[in-house]
């Protein structure tokens, strides 16, 4: 379902989740919104540097041919998201795509000169972004294929397709 190098998210730094899921929801007419809470990746290197505590809260909605990904930090001190929006605001994060190859992707990356921002996993999924705002405008993140998190995402996408209005907010993972 998911190309190698496709563009598959849009995804946003939010301040409040839950006001920016309803915001979302209103505005652009989507739904229905998948939400994990708590998440806490493992292996986090920040600018090359181990870092602890990183967690986010995360809304999933598919819109058209683009997922929509909220993302609510929930942690003190530097750190990817806040980065580029500041505490207190909402604002455009990263595209996404997948790879094959993740390794292939740090060379190519490092080719252009353009930085490791964060690099970590969940599980067997490893995942990157690479601060790429000076070329174009935002992070991008690359995230190894992995069987779990495309089903995650195929549910996501599926329901959109016929989606009623009925149960908006969904948990999920």
């Amino acid at each position: 379902m998911f190309q190698v190098n496709k563009i598959h998210q849009s995804a946003y730094v939010v301040d409040d989740l839950d006001a920016a899921i309803e915001r979302w929801m209103r505005v652009a007419n989507i739904g229905p919104f998948y939400v994990m809470r708590d998440c806490a990746p493992q292996n986090v290197l920040y600018r090359g540097q181990p870092t602890e505590g990183f967690l986010v809260d995360i809304g999933f909605c598919q819109a058209g041919p683009v997922q929509v990904e909220l993302i609510e930090p929930r942690m003190s001190g530097p750190n990817v998201y806040r980065d580029s929006v500041p505490v207190g605001s909402d604002g455009y994060h990263h595209t996404a795509y997948f790879t094959d190859d993740l390794d292939a992707e740090f060379a190519r990356f490092a080719a252009m000169g353009v930085e490791v921002a964060t690099q970590a996993s969940f599980g067997a999924l490893r995942y990157a972004y690479f601060d790429t705002r000076e070329l174009v405008g935002c992070m991008t993140e690359v995230l190894e294929h992995d069987a779990y998190l495309e089903g995650i995402f195929k549910t996501v996408a599926d329901a959109a397709l016929d989606w009623d209005g009925s149960d908006p907010v969904r948990s999920i993972g």
